[in-house]
């Protein structure tokens, strides 16, 4: 019995790194300045919103993915999402992951 509570308490730990790691990209990459996870809209929307807006489509993580790189406006009103073409695609990637799981 204890042998299986560690390995659930193992398995939940390692579940929490990637959050945790796409979190700090959010942080490292200045996307905080514009959007909170949850709560209050600041400049752009939040996290949890977006991904309420995009559950259930099957090109969202591409679709996200682009406005990240490319920026855009007119999806949640006219305040443009500026572009970021220095953030790496890998990073970009984790991000979509994580903003479309936050609950």
């Amino acid at each position: 019995m204890k042998n299986k509570l560690f390995v659930f308490a193992a398995l939940a730990a390692v579940a929490a790194i990637p959050a945790q790691a796409s979190e700090d990209l959010a942080k490292k990459h200045a996307c905080v300045a514009c959007h909170n996870v949850k709560g209050a809209k600041t400049v752009g929307p939040t996290y949890v919103d977006i991904a309420k807006k995009y559950a259930g489509q099957k090109d969202a993580a591409a679709k996200l993915a682009e406005k990240v790189k490319k920026g855009g406006t007119g999806v949640w009103g006219q305040i443009p999402m500026p572009p970021n073409p220095a953030v790496p695609d890998a990073d970009i990637q984790a991000l979509v992951k994580w903003l479309l799981a936050v609950k």
